[in-house]
């Protein structure tokens, strides 16, 4: 049963999911199978951990509010339920075994630093389940040229398939949160469809580009007019009219002349 006694922690963005149709929904998109190797982010008082518990065989929870992670820890034991209490954002998950299903509803207030820190991974997972503020998966899957389209919509769709599955009102949560929330699905990208590029440069020209969204591409990136040509770019665009894959281009190009 979820726990009522535990007030909500303001700094940690904790909005604690409990409405059972919605987590029914949830588990039905993970689909989970018993030999899975599940590890959840932010599990908070285990309304998802308990259903997916009782598909799989073990699981492994991040939990970074110490008072949670412990009664996580007391109602389950460690062979079927592993819990780090950690910050999401500081984990190693190329420590994860291949093939790892990410899941959770993750805290609002850090949710676009942790995808970022997510997408560096993308190779050892087999896919992500997540419940985002509907805002974000909106970024997250735009299209070049619409408003919501930015750095978090390049990286990620770089890396992953993505497809917004349902929305979720904000009665569902304890407490409520201020606005509405979706839930996502991300998929790697096979090998012959990931981009080979430095990741670095890679980074930096895209946080670079839409630091600068305003202006056009030929004072938001470092390229010569020769390199625009050789890119069959237009200069005069701005940076969210460029697609994922022109701004790999656009990576490749300058490691290129670096060398």
């Amino acid at each position: 049963m979820r726990s009522s006694s535990h007030r909500p922690r303001k700094r940690f963005g904790q909005h604690f999911l409990h409405d059972p149709g919605v987590l029914a929904r949830l588990v039905e998109a993970i689909a989970p199978e018993r030999g899975d190797a599940i590890l959840e982010i932010g599990p908070g008082e285990g309304a998802l951990t308990r259903p997916l518990l009782e598909r799989v065989a073990r699981m492994e929870a991040i939990e970074i509010d110490r008072d949670l992670a412990a009664r996580l820890a007391a109602q389950f034991p460690r062979e079927r339920l592993a819990v780090h209490c950690a910050d999401a954002l500081e984990f190693d998950f190329g420590a994860c075994p291949p093939g790892v299903r990410l899941v959770g509803n993750l805290p609002y207030n850090v949710s676009t630093p942790l995808l970022f820190h997510l997408a560096r991974y993308a190779e050892r997972v087999r896919d992500m389940h997540f419940m985002l503020q509907a805002e974000v998966v909106d970024r997250m899957v735009a299209r070049p040229s619409i408003p919501d389209y930015g750095r978090l919509s390049v990286t990620l769709q770089t890396r992953f398939r993505m497809q917004r599955l349902f929305r979720v009102a904000p009665g569902a949560f304890r407490p409520p949160p201020k606005v509405e929330s979706a839930v996502v699905r991300l998929v790697p990208l096979p090998p012959g469809e990931r981009a080979q590029v430095d990741e670095r440069v890679f980074a930096e020209v895209v946080a670079a580009a839409f630091s600068a969204r305003r202006k056009m591409l030929r004072n938001a990136l470092a390229l010569r007019p020769e390199d625009f040509a050789a890119l069959a770019i237009d200069p005069t665009l701005r940076p969210e009219n460029l697609s994922p894959s022109d701004y790999v281009r656009v990576a490749q190009r300058i490691s290129a002349c670096a060398r």
